[in-house]
């Protein structure tokens, strides 16, 4: 009997190695033809992947886009070409550690720093004197809070805000619920290097797929391609470190709410109400209670936490409606 368990460990060994070094997939052709359209810059010696794409004509005004956990700028793929339709330049990046970009590890990941790499990409890209319009999702939304800081706040920022729409980022800590394997990579030191290898496709389809509506599930290739961008550059071994996000939020909520709360740059919240990340009722009335100068435009029930991928057209109509508001 003894023999017998050791001939089954001499043989599950080999196969447990190859199983948590398996390659990245490779690019689908939709994606590829993303990552084809953009272009590199550096920050700090990273590399930063990014797109910028001039739209129309006779019009000045910048569009900048900020992806949220854990996924990249192809989010926005669905409304890109309308927003080339209205603004002169769409511009969206993949966020250190996300996407196209360098994931370097060991790294302290936070969203102060991911604030610079949207500023030096600003400045890279001739933008710092002027007025941008921001959009955000998600992790992007409180990287847009400390932007909007430093703007507002402290008058360090070389970003000046036109305007800033959010949607569905947890940015209070209250009413933000994070899922299980989310609270695990975050605290778990122990785990967090075991369970980074061990996620999977199925285990990954199934987290995402928990946070889109019932009837605006991603299709299979759509599931594959956010696996396939996180897996680029071994981007799943630096999870755990990039959670420290949710701690980073209850640290400096003062400032980031604050920000929020005081500003006077024009504010929009597009929200999906079956976000059961920021559950309805009891994240929306609170942002509402504590944001007043904010409009907000709350999507169909069916909508959850990607609204711009779930409702892309119910999304622009939402965005467009605002920036023509001012």
């Amino acid at each position: 009997m003894r023999e017998w368990w050791i001939h089954v460990g001499l043989i599950c060994i080999p196969l447990v190695a190859v199983y948590l070094h398996i390659p990245p997939p490779q690019l689908s052709p939709a994606l590829q033809k993303w990552h084809s359209a953009g272009e590199v810059f550096h920050f700090r010696g990273r590399r930063i992947f990014y797109r910028d794409s001039y739209g129309a004509l006779g019009s000045s005004d910048v569009v900048i886009l900020l992806h949220g956990f854990p996924t990249s700028s192809y989010d926005w793929n669905k409304i890109w070409e309308p927003l080339t339709q209205r603004f002169h330049r769409v511009i969206a990046l993949d966020f250190l550690g996300f996407g196209f970009s360098d994931k370097p590890r060991p790294h302290r990941y936070s969203i102060f720093e991911q604030a610079s790499v949207v500023e030096a990409l600003v400045a890279h890209l001739g933008l710092s004197n002027q007025r941008v319009n921001l959009v955000s999702h998600d992790y992007g939304d409180t990287v847009a809070l400390e932007l909007l800081y430093r703007s507002d706040q402290n008058r360090t920022g070389h970003l000046t805000f036109n305007s800033l729409c959010l949607s569905n980022g947890g940015v209070f800590p209250e009413t933000h619920y994070p899922r299980l394997l989310q609270m695990l990579l975050k605290d778990s030191s122990f785990l967090a290097p075991l369970l980074t290898r061990l996620t999977n496709y199925v285990i990954f389809q199934k987290g995402i797929g928990e946070v889109f509506g019932p009837y605006t599930q991603p299709t299979d290739a759509e599931f594959w391609d956010m696996w396939t961008g996180l897996r680029y550059n071994d981007g799943n071994l630096v999870l755990d470190s990039i959670l420290q996000y949710i701690n980073q939020r209850l640290k400096h909520r003062e400032r980031w709410v604050g920000a929020l709360t005081s500003t006077f740059v024009p504010l929009h919240m597009i929200y999906g109400p079956l976000d059961p990340v920021n559950p309805h009722p009891q994240f929306i009335r609170l942002y509402q209670q504590l944001v007043q100068r904010s409009t907000v435009t709350i999507l169909d029930e069916h909508i959850s936490h990607y609204p711009q991928l779930e409702d892309p057209t119910g999304f622009l109509n939402a965005y467009f409606n605002f920036i023509h508001s001012f």
